[in-house]
């Protein structure tokens, strides 16, 4: 039996005003692969991505994720995503590896796994020598590489990632998935 598709919309509008930011878009997106959501500015990928990830409700259609609506069953479909927006999402005050604990701890993870988790994901993304930096000091790069870490520390079965290569061009973001990729290992 087929699982269902990690991601399903059907119909999906959103208007702003006079602006139609989604005309009825229809998509199926398999469990366990990977999508790429393209198109100039303006195009609606955020839109389409707010509204999958709970934080815009579509004027019309529908939208599952992980097999829940996204508008009945928003707290099930939030505790099945991890996102990282266009913009990282990441406290200065804090050091890389008190941003992944404390993301952690609030997914209820327990200290002790919160901390393993932190520390599997700074050397995931190349960050270990940075982790007990404070934020504020990290690059762009580095940021948005702590904010695609931070995505992932609940082992979502869905992420979601807003420009995922802002602040990141250059940063060698990439280098560990694709090399742990080669020997058959996912990256986190």
């Amino acid at each position: 039996m087929p699982a269902d598709p990690a991601v399903e919309t059907s119909g999906l509008h959103k208007s702003y005003g006079d602006v139609q930011a989604l005309r009825g878009v229809d998509l199926s997106v398999e469990t366990g692969s990977v999508f790429g959501l393209l198109g100039p500015n303006g195009a609606g990928k955020t839109t389409a991505v707010r509204i999958l990830t709970t934080l815009l409700a579509p004027d019309e259609g529908s939208a599952r994720v992980a097999g829940f609506d996204v508008v009945r069953d928003a707290r099930k479909v939030r505790q099945h995503i991890g996102l990282a927006g266009q913009y990282a999402a990441v406290d200065e005050n804090l050091t890389g590896f008190e941003n992944l604990e404390m993301v952690g701890r609030l997914y209820h993870l327990g200290r002790g796994h919160s901390r393993d988790r932190a520390r599997e994901l700074l050397a995931s993304f190349d960050l270990s020598e940075a982790g007990d930096r404070l934020v504020r000091t990290y690059s762009g790069g580095m940021r948005r590489r702590l904010d695609l870490a931070a995505a992932l520390v609940a082992r979502p079965p869905v992420l979601f990632l807003d420009e995922p290569t802002t602040s990141a061009a250059g940063s060698g973001s990439g280098t560990r998935s694709r090399r742990s990729s080669r020997r058959g290992r996912p990256c986190c």
